[in-house]
């Protein structure tokens, strides 16, 4: 029950009999017992003054006898009155304190102030179900970009750690079970501004259950969920799960571009990267046979990439029964140097450490490198709390999961036709790539481009559209010109044009824009700014089309038009 004043009487009950009890037996017996007025005369209390007596005698005691002074009968009375009234009070009061202190009551005051915020919600936001490494970064960067979020997560000090948490914006948490239907309406599963939920609990089966719970109940609303098996993928999109997020299959797609197109993986990396983050560096792994530790789920999603690109791998698996090892598997965590020289550590050209365990696998790596320094290494941190250490450890690439899975949302989030985008630039040749690389390291610094889409549209390019509707022409160029200088291009690269259904990778400068057009960008936060400006403002699209910079208030117009004149 959700209920605060239910549960407050339900269990004050008792309490509340034992003070209303103790007030009517005091009241009724200064009603009975006789006293005398300030005459002498016999005078009895009505119950007027008997309440209003016991009501400051049982929260004060010492306002004075009313009306007149008592006999000692009355006296003797009010003494047992005073002691019954303060056990009672006690008993109460006790009472109340519990209830306070117990955690089922805190958490009802919790889901239900909870719910109240979430209600009072007015711009549209995002439920994120689960608050461990993923859900966390994800959080942060929802608040560093502006955009709203509610948290649920089971674990009680995730909440705390939210709460804590020095965040842009405030964030709502609730300690709760996401797979419970009444956890994620109280988030706001129906609410008219949510755009989306986000499953990254850590366990496929409540991702799966959360993705059927908003799809049963919330059909319109995206969902978002992490996976880390193809049998858990396979029955989410059963379910309709718009967008099906599993980190090791992306790793080791990317991981195995590399060996093939090393520009295009860099163009993946840009393009998925966390806000404000170096720009990843090219890199090159060798080819040749690898030495694979761990064939779990990751082992697996590598391994069947590396295969493709003709690669082969030595694997080392310490239960061979359990993850359905291959023949020819050496026994073994790849920890101790007898298991490494056993499959030829000083032969190989890599080593990847794709254990669950962060401290074995910084462990594999540090080993196999005293035994072959030139080795190119690869490692899975599964905790993000051990950067430092990863980091240290100059290892050449590193995956983490929970960042991949992150990254992946919020790029499809943020722009919608990047996954488009990257789906037909994986189409393409290296050559493509370098141009690209080129093109987009041209306008950005040190730091990874920002991605954002338009749609030309009354709404969200009002300028834009109010020309095509004018039958005035409206290029790509025009867009892309800085409003302060239409002779310089703002800094970004259009990435893809999608019309009518059909893209296009990299459009010119000189498409001539439609209605329903959807453009998908790169390039510097500040680009962003000032193109928002352009799409939005009628003058400023007029400069960068014509060169025609009116002036603007009515001032500047006055006093232009008498110059004129």
């Amino acid at each position: 029950m959700h209920n605060v004043v239910y549960l407050i009487l339900r269990r004050m009950r008792l309490p509340l009999i034992i003070v209303i009890i103790t007030y009517a037996i005091s009241v009724l017996g200064l009603v009975l017992i006789p006293g005398v007025d300030d005459q002498g005369n016999p005078w009895r209390m009505g119950f007027f003054h008997a309440v209003y007596f016991v009501s400051f005698l049982g929260s004060t005691i010492g306002l004075g006898e009313i009306p007149y002074a008592f006999t000692d009968a009355q006296r003797m009375w009010t003494t047992l009155v005073i002691y019954a009234a303060v056990v009672s009070w006690l008993y109460a009061i006790g009472s109340i304190l519990t209830l306070i202190q117990d955690h089922g009551f805190r958490r009802v005051l919790a889901f239900n102030a909870f719910a109240r915020r979430v209600r009072g919600f007015q711009e549209p936001f995002f439920i994120v179900c689960g608050y461990g490494d993923a859900g966390s970064w994800l959080v942060r960067e929802f608040t560093e970009r502006g955009i709203a979020c509610v948290v649920i997560d089971t674990d009680q000090q995730n909440i705390l750690n939210l709460e804590v948490e020095d965040l842009p914006a405030t964030v709502p948490g609730l300690h709760a079970d996401a797979t419970d239907s009444a956890s994620l309406l109280a988030a706001g599963l129906k609410h008219p501004r949510c755009r989306g939920v986000i499953g990254l609990t850590g366990s496929d089966h409540h991702n799966l259950s959360i993705a059927i719970t908003s799809k049963l109940l919330a059909p319109d609303v995206t969902v978002f969920c992490q996976s880390e098996s193809r049998d858990a993928a396979a029955n989410m999109n059963s379910f309709g799960t718009d967008h099906i997020i599993d980190p090791f299959d992306i790793f080791a797609a990317r991981f195995a571009m590399m060996f093939h197109s090393p520009s295009m993986y860099l163009v993946y990396e840009w393009m998925t990267a966390v806000h404000n983050a170096p720009l990843t560096e090219l890199k090159s792994p060798p080819a040749g046979t690898w030495i694979l530790c761990g064939f779990g789920r990751f082992g697996k999603a590598v391994r069947e990439y590396l295969s493709r690109e003709g690669i082969k791998t030595r694997l080392i698996e310490a239960d061979i029964d359990a993850t359905q090892a291959p023949e020819g598997t050496i026994v073994g965590r790849g920890t101790e140097a007898s298991t490494l020289l056993e499959a030829e550590v000083k032969e190989v050209c890599g080593v990847i450490a794709g254990t669950d365990n962060d401290a074995n696998n910084l462990s594999i790596l540090i080993t196999a490198r005293d035994l072959n320094p030139r080795l190119f290494t690869v490692a899975r941190q599964n905790q993000r709390d051990k950067d430092a250490i990863f980091k240290a450890a100059k290892i050449d690439l590193i995956m983490q999961p929970s960042s991949i899975a992150a990254q992946q949302i919020l790029g499809l989030i943020l722009a919608p036709l990047l996954e488009d985008f990257l789906r037909l630039a994986n189409e393409q040749d290296e050559e493509w790539a370098n141009v690209l690389v080129s093109r987009v390291a041209g306008v950005v610094e040190e730091v990874a481009p920002e991605i954002w889409d338009l749609e030309i549209s009354p709404l969200y390019t009002p300028s834009v559209f109010d020309c095509l509707i004018q039958r005035e022409d409206v290029m790509l160029k025009d867009i892309s010109a800085d409003p302060r200088d239409r002779t310089l291009s703002l800094p970004c690269v259009p990435l893809l044009l999608k019309r009518d259904g059909i893209s296009s990778l990299l459009p010119a400068p000189e498409v001539r824009l439609r209605g329903g057009d959807r453009l998908l960008f790169c390039g510097r936060k500040d680009a962003h700014r000032h193109m928002d400006h352009v799409v939005h403002d009628h003058q400023a699209l007029e400069y960068t089309r014509t060169g025609i910079d009116r002036p603007t208030g009515t001032v500047w117009r006055w006093l232009t038009s008498s110059r004129d004149a």
